[in-house]
């Protein structure tokens, strides 16, 4: 088959969806399909493909992690698009990009997919005054619905884009749930080396004898890093030797550090600032448990990149994205902040070969999540579509 996947950004920035859509791509490549990825470009004027890439003008958006914005209408893109000959189109992104691949499938009579990644009502402050965010988010449930309405087929990496689809767009639409994907070998512990971990505490000055415990992504309300912090001021003491390691950037960077000083945890907090993809598989390493407090996630790839790591991850109860984290499988669900504290002292507590054990089934419980295989779930969808398109 010959795809084109529209997303609104792609490398050299780094997100979960970018990770997902490059992955996406190697893994349909590897199984004999062709691909296009088309993708916002603010460092371009002119429409051009280099490295399999339809690198289209855009706008930076400065308040919105600096994404790119192109216009959902351009004639040179679909004669592009043309040119290449898709058989499907694949939207991953619901702005400028994604609107021009809702014009392009119907110009071309092309079935079109459409994944949902992101819960949008966590990200409405980011365009929205405080007051207006009630009117904002029903404007938006309209908005999205378009996508869901024009597609063929709809996937999302968990229940959450049901419910969104369903409850929040008013869409009686079937999603096909498919998780999300990590880059495996790169974050296989036998790929990290002991100099690497050793050098990472030397850098951010921690003692060999600090338990440590990781949150990575971008620093943004909708992360809920905030409560992490407090639950942490609540119930951790420096006498435990526990350090918080939060990796990432955002615009809530600096508050969150304001807000350490301020609950007098800062000794026991670290903020790393945002690390290249690819310097990460040391930190994770070095690390002995990853914790999220975020409701807003789907299927977090910093989450499952963790765990191909090794980690167990301890997550904040989250109804809709139930099965995630198993309890003694992969990880361990807490409440309150009581019950977080209590995970990370029983786990300091455990023999070194318990730990190893629980290790070994957390890397087992993403075993599945490699390019390939999400390739193989997507081509599934791919052929109803185009089946459904046909009849």
């Amino acid at each position: 088959m010959r795809i084109a996947l529209f997303t609104e950004t792609y490398l050299p920035y780094i997100s979960g969806v970018v990770t997902h859509v490059k992955l996406l791509k190697e893994g349909l490549e590897k199984l004999g399909h062709t691909v296009l990825i088309v993708a916002a470009d603010p460092d371009t004027r002119h429409h051009y493909i280099r490295d399999g890439v339809l690198h289209c003008p855009a706008k930076t958006l400065k308040r919105i992690y600096d994404y790119g914005l192109a216009a959902p209408y351009s004639h040179r893109r679909l004669k592009m698009i043309r040119d290449f000959n898709p058989d499907i189109i694949h939207i991953h992104t619901e702005f400028g990009v994604g609107l021009s691949a809702i014009h392009i499938a119907k110009a071309l009579r092309i079935p079109l997919v459409y994944t949902l990644h992101t819960m949008y009502d966590e990200y409405i402050y980011y365009i929205a005054p405080r007051q207006l965010v009630p009117m904002m988010t029903k404007i938006s449930h309209r908005y999205f619905r378009l996508f869901a309405k024009r597609a063929t087929e709809i996937t999302g990496p968990s229940k959450k884009c049901t419910e969104y689809i369903q409850n929040d767009c008013k869409l009686d639409r079937n999603v096909n749930v498919i998780p999300n994907p990590v880059e495996l070998d790169k974050f296989q512990p036998e790929n990290i080396t002991e100099e690497q971990k050793i050098a990472f505490r030397k850098k951010y000055g921690i003692a060999d004898d600090e338990m440590l415990i990781c949150f990575c992504g971008r620093i943004g309300r909708e992360k809920s890093v905030d409560v992490l912090l407090d639950y942490w001021a609540e119930t951790v003491k420096p006498e435990d030797r526990m350090r918080l390691v939060i990796i990432g950037d955002g615009p809530c960077k600096q508050e969150l550090e304001e807000q350490a000083a301020r609950l007098g945890i800062s000794n026991m907090v670290t903020f790393t600032g945002s690390v290249p993809n690819n310097e990460l598989p040391p930190y994770y390493a070095s690390c002995d448990l990853y914790v999220t407090a975020s409701l807003s996630d789907t299927n977090s790839i910093s989450m499952l990149e963790a765990m191909a790591t090794g980690l167990p991850v301890v997550h904040r109860y989250d109804k809709l994205n139930e099965g995630q984290v198993r309890t003694g499988v992969n990880g361990y669900i807490f409440y309150d902040a009581k019950e977080m504290y209590q995970v990370f002292k029983e786990y300091q507590k455990k023999p070194a070969e318990e730990k190893r054990i629980l290790e070994h089934s957390v890397r087992e419980s993403v075993k599945q999540a490699g390019s390939e295989n999400l390739a193989n779930y997507l081509l599934t969808v791919y052929n109803k579509a185009y089946l459904d398109k046909k009849a």
